[in-house]
């Protein structure tokens, strides 16, 4: 276990004071609880040391919180965590002690208790008996150990990681895979291996982080006959969940740039002039062809935003970026990543083919086309399947615009993904559906909202709208019959078994409940369109 896993346990509530990223990958041999002034001769290293601060007061010298930190420096600690009861916050000197002498500083609140604490770690080091077997003494050793914490602190890929982890079992087929089994890592020994293929070997394959969300989820797969301790699979899987979080603390810090420009695109047209810098910041292209999806989830933000980029990491040679929308749903735009003016792609922002993010052979290994907007819009139909998989008591909605010429265009093109997340919310089948799917027009009536279908239902159709009078509902059956027989009286008549005589006085009852004259082509259309909005 290491420093920073602590921070993502929200059981825990910790903060992070100060802590750069290499002392944040310590990795923790113990824990000691101490209220010494100096506990420097009582420490082991690599242990995280639990005070309360009961040694020091207001009206102690700076000198004071030194000494006791340069005596955790001194004894190879791995991070201090302080507690708020005492003194109500973390003091400024300790605060100022730890940055001078480089070592991480976590402040406790008042809800957790340094027991919690302690349980967490040896639990995590030693392993969680509910999910590891204990009939193994073997574990990873420790020269691989030392060597994966030193590639986490250097930022190595997750392929270096995967193919060091498993180097001294004489480095065996082994992969990393997503909830939809795109293949974040695999050894040289790993043929690639389809996003189809893999997602039936999730099933037996260990889960990497279990507190991940369904759709943020990664697995460890070793196929094979290659025997392998389970303790030493379980720490494998710890190492790549220390680095899928360290992925999520970079994509976060690079929130800040996609939130402005998914502000800026649901702004006015004449406020698109700052849109090519905030494309610009976000590492996308400042010409287009973009694309804009969004997608609702009805989950909290984070596993909403987890089910967005897991699907669109599967684009081969796309750049997207992805934000909250200010109403509801998650927004992403997306830009081939050979387009416009090349930038430099920040941290957090997905290059499928640039390098960034989670491994860009991922995308490739898939199987999954790039290239046009068909392209890219049959490929996220053909994974949704699969997203929906990752999680039953979730259903995931999408909604994709045509392609934005401009970045002017952006507005417009939120808008058309908004429409068709809304078309994809009424519509049977795969729960996504791009504008250009928006042909017909029952396609098109239904990307309109609920309440706008309703009033307008209510409003042509005047008192054929109240369906609980049988008489007008049976002048609602045979005005939708007449319709669909394209207005021809004896058609309509063998239909519903009357006479022509009959549908004659049932359309010219219609035609005076509602004012319109089914002669005319738009009135018939008026009337088509009310009765698709009941």
């Amino acid at each position: 276990m290491h420093v920073e896993d602590l921070l993502r346990l929200e059981s825990l509530d910790l903060t992070l004071l100060w802590g750069e990223p290499p002392l944040l990958a310590r990795e923790i041999s113990g824990v000691t609880a101490t209220d010494l002034e100096e506990p420097g001769r009582f420490l082991q290293p690599g242990e995280i040391v639990l005070s309360g601060l009961v040694w020091w007061s207001a009206a102690d010298e700076e000198a004071t919180a030194d000494r006791f930190v340069a005596a955790l420096r001194g004894a190879g600690a791995a991070a201090l965590l302080a507690g708020e009861e005492t003194h109500g916050r973390v003091p400024d000197v300790l605060v100022d002690a730890c940055r001078r002498h480089g070592i991480a500083l976590l402040s406790v609140p008042v809800h957790t208790s340094f027991r919690a604490i302690t349980d967490t770690v040896y639990l995590r080091q030693w392993g969680d008996l509910s999910r590891r077997p204990a009939a193994s003494s073997y574990a990873l050793p420790e020269n691989v150990r030392g060597e994966l914490s030193r590639l986490l602190a250097e930022g190595a890929d997750p392929a270096t990681l995967l193919t060091r982890a498993v180097a001294h079992l004489g480095t065996p087929p082994c992969y990393v895979l997503s909830a939809t089994g795109r293949t974040i890592a695999r050894t040289p020994t790993a043929p690639a291996l389809p996003a189809a293929e893999a997602s039936r070997q999730l099933a037996s394959a260990l889960r990497v982080d279990p507190e991940a969300s369904p759709y943020g989820q990664w697995f460890l797969h070793l196929p094979g006959a290659v025997e392998v301790p389970p303790r030493m699979l379980h720490e494998i899987a710890e190492v790549f969940a220390q680095y899928r979080q360290g992925s999520l603390r970079r994509e976060a810090a690079a929130q800040a740039p996609a939130r402005e420009l998914l502000a800026l695109a649901e702004a006015e047209r004449s406020a698109a002039a700052p849109l090519p810098a905030a494309l610009r910041a976000c590492g996308l292209p400042e010409r287009g062809p973009y694309t804009v999806m969004v997608m609702a989830t009805g989950a909290e933000e984070r596993t909403e935003a987890d089910a967005l980029r897991e699907v669109l990491r599967h684009l081969a040679g796309h750049r997207f970026v992805t934000a909250h929308l200010a109403g509801s749903g998650t927004a992403a735009v997306i830009a081939e990543a050979g387009t416009g003016v090349e930038t430099e792609v920040p941290a957090g922002v997905d290059a499928r083919g640039a390098g960034a993010g989670d491994a860009a052979a991922g995308a490739a290994d898939s199987g999954s086309p790039g290239g046009s907007q068909d392209g890219v819009v049959a490929a996220l139909k053909g994974l949704w399947p699969a997203l929906r998989a990752c999680d039953e008591a979730t259903l995931p909605y999408g909604g994709i615009s045509a392609p934005a010429a401009t970045p002017a265009d952006l507005n417009g093109a939120l808008v058309q993904a908004r429409y068709a997340l809304t078309a994809a919310r009424q519509a049977e089948g795969p729960n996504l559906t791009a504008v250009d799917d928006l042909t017909t027009l029952e396609a098109l009536l239904s990307g309109l909202p609920a309440d706008v279908r309703t009033a307008f239902g209510i409003h042509a159709l005047g008192p054929l709208a109240d369906d609980s009078n049988p008489s007008h509902r049976m002048l609602l059956e045979t005005l939708d019959t007449f319709l669909t027989h394209n207005g021809s009286w004896a058609r309509t008549a063998e239909a519903l078994h009357l006479h022509v005589n009959t549908v004659h006085y049932r359309i010219g009852r219609v035609e005076l409940l509602t004012g319109r004259d089914l002669a005319r082509l738009d009135h018939k259309l008026d009337l088509k369109a009310a009765l698709l909005c009941r």
